[in-house]
């Protein structure tokens, strides 16, 4: 009932689940352990979160959480577009700040998985955006950290011109890639 695809980034997967309509509406199984494990996929979640974005031109990240409480997340859109991006920040892997990037809309009905080691934002692209994700560890304040959206090594290539852009100011102050935190991601 689930479709995986490799995106180009170790470990970076769109999953797409079937939906099964009627005249009803429909029905979706949009996660199974048992079928992502028949993938290579051993992950357990144990927080479900939900972003909403009013306007269009939200951008949320780049965002990780250093290891002991890093995150893996499995991402989709509920309502709206967003263009969604997983940016390698392992050092020394052979993809180190190249970048991928996924529109992801409940008309598409796909998702993403992020694994760790990998900053992950996201950008709405239609008002009333709504986003839920799971991940592989709790929130941590003390473990989180930001990569500025703009940063010239990475060169994230967003659908959205830099000046209709809305951020908050955690995201706009977050440092370059080259002077974040990084730590040996597990892996």
């Amino acid at each position: 009932m689930l479709e995986v695809r490799a995106l180009g980034l170790d470990g970076v997967l769109e999953i797409v689940p079937r939906r099964f309509a009627d005249e009803r509406g429909f029905f979706s199984e949009t996660y199974n352990a048992e079928i992502l494990s028949a993938h290579g996929i051993e992950l357990t979640f144990v927080q479900d979160n939900h972003s909403y974005s009013a306007e269009a031109g939200t951008l949320r990240g780049l965002h990780y959480q250093l290891p002991p409480r890093a995150q893996a997340k499995l991402v989709r859109v509920v309502r709206g577009r967003v263009f969604d991006v997983a940016v390698d920040i392992r050092r020394g892997s052979p993809t180190f700040a190249q970048w991928v990037g996924l529109e992801l809309s409940a008309e598409n009905w796909n998702q993403i998985l992020v694994p760790v080691g990998f900053a992950h934002g996201f950008v709405t692209l239609e008002p009333e955006t709504e986003v839920l994700y799971k991940v592989s560890e709790h929130y941590s304040a003390e473990h989180d950290r930001a990569i500025r959206f703009d940063d010239p090594q990475i060169c994230v290539n967003w659908p959205v011109p830099s000046g209709r852009l809305l951020l908050s100011p955690k995201d706009r102050n977050a440092p370059l890639l080259a002077d974040a935190m990084l730590s040996e991601f597990p892996g």
